[in-house]
């Protein structure tokens, strides 16, 4: 459906395309991480492991970001589209 020129279905699938872009590099991130450490690199292991967390600190906002595109297309009614 569209909204205010945005079709929300559309958005809504893009960011499920970056949080399953992102589901990827922190599974890499993991494995990095414990490659590190097992190899005695410890301070890579805690980087890889920061960079690990920060990346679900954006899945999380990305999970946000689709809970508002609803409440914010709620919001936005009113709009009348007219065919000329």
């Amino acid at each position: 459906m569209c909204t205010n020129g945005v079709n929300t279905g559309q958005f809504e699938q893009m960011i499920e395309q970056i949080d399953d872009h992102l589901k990827l590099e922190r599974r890499w991130a993991h494995t990095l991480g414990h490659m590190a450490g097992d190899a005695g690199f410890a301070t890579v292991s805690e980087k890889m492991h920061a960079a690990q967390a920060m990346l679900d600190d954006v899945r999380a906002l990305l999970d946000e970001a689709k809970d508002a595109l609803e409440d914010d297309a709620e919001a936005a009614g009113g709009v009348t589209v007219n065919l000329v």
